[in-house]
């Protein structure tokens, strides 16, 4: 189910290099460091491991799980910590990624789905309902109006502006203001209104705009050079650049700050706010996670963008009613996440919104 930018391999640490010893105890500082987000020391570990273990004994397992680069101390005296490559190896090798129940499906399927409800409040209401089931930040990254089209109309504002108005079959609608040739007659608005609607229907922008373009290019189109020229600054005026094209929906930051233990950790979140705030990697980085099937993490620094803050990306792409990958929606939060928990909630979430926008 998940996909990574940084598989296990590449970090020399495998299974075989763990004894069952070392594996327990491993886990038992992860799920720790999962719960507390405090050091554990040899000592508790003595007495949370099934097996008879002395402390000194434990050390001595905690001291090679250091030399493997899959723990450390912060202090010299303290317990360890996972370092983010044991993270990547504990969500990798041995994490045992459950399903969720039938509660937690009923629940993200009530919360998400709604009758008459938009393709944007579908999507701001997965955001927020992942925010308040993990207690992390939710986002959502979508392509805008990227559903099928239902009607396109061109309205005079002003003697040189016009708005150009697009509905979706899901009823999200899109305005842009256009630039029109002083003296363009109200003709030649309607005609561009009456070409796009007869060929709309069923199709995306994206489609539309490439049978367009065939049937210009092939004369095949009976307007005049002037509406010509508006349907081309329709379509000009939509496409937008990248930064127009994309939309990002974050939900539920507050959540980040429920959680704190030290001042290091208010620092974290406050690097973390500041990177929610460069919107334009943070679409980057979701992005990403669109050529990939299934979920994706990305973990601290495994990604630029979060390597100072520390933080943990897990998302996951959903689709259009023709299969296709129109987005990304996950959550962003601490690299202690709850990762066997959140791993399967932004899966299925991923599935209830595909199965919504595809109206099944």
């Amino acid at each position: 189910m998940a996909s990574h930018d940084i598989p296990v391999g590449t970090s020399h640490v495998s299974l075989a290099d763990l004894n069952e010893r070392s594996r327990d105890i491993f886990r038992q500082i992860v799920e720790s460091y999962l719960a507390t987000g405090e050091p554990v020391g040899s000592r508790n570990i003595s007495r949370l491991l099934q097996v008879s273990l002395s402390p000194a004994s434990v050390r001595n397992v905690m001291s090679d799980l250091e030399q493997l680069g899959l723990v450390y101390a912060p202090h010299t005296s303290a317990g360890r910590l996972p370092t983010e490559l044991g993270l990547r190896f504990f969500v990798d090798a041995l994490m045992q990624i459950g399903d969720l129940n039938e509660s937690d499906r009923r629940s993200i399927e009530a919360q998400v789905a709604g009758r008459g409800r938009s393709y944007e409040n579908v999507l701001t209401q997965a955001s927020g309902m992942l925010s308040g089931l993990t207690r992390a930040a939710g986002v959502v990254l979508t392509a805008k109006l990227n559903s099928q089209l239902k009607h396109i109309e061109f309205v005079r504002l002003e003697p040189e502006r016009a708005l150009v108005v697009m509905v979706g079959e899901d009823g999200q609608v899109e305005n842009r203001i256009l630039n029109v040739p002083a003296g363009l007659p109200t003709s030649s608005l309607v005609e561009a209104s009456n070409f796009l609607n007869a060929r709309i229907r069923g199709k995306t922008l994206a489609e539309l705009r490439i049978e367009l373009e065939q049937a210009l290019e092939a004369g095949r189109a009976e307007l005049d050079q002037l509406t010509q020229k508006i349907v081309a600054a329709g379509f000009a005026s939509w496409s937008g650049g990248e930064t127009e094209e994309r939309k990002l929906i974050v939900r539920g930051q507050s959540h980040l700050l429920d959680d704190l233990k030290a001042l290091d950790d208010l620092e974290r979140v406050r690097l973390l706010f500041d990177d929610l705030e460069t919107r334009r990697e943070v679409i980057d980085l979701l992005g990403r996670a669109e050529r990939a099937d299934g979920v994706r993490i990305f973990i601290g620094s495994e990604n630029k963008l979060f390597s100072l803050s520390g933080s943990s990306t897990i998302v996951a792409p959903y689709r259009d009613s023709a299969g296709r990958i129109v987005g990304v929606l996950g959550v962003i939060g601490p690299t202690r996440l709850n990762y066997a928990r959140v791993i399967p909630m932004v899966d299925y979430t991923a599935k209830v919104v595909s199965r919504i926008l595809s109206g099944t």
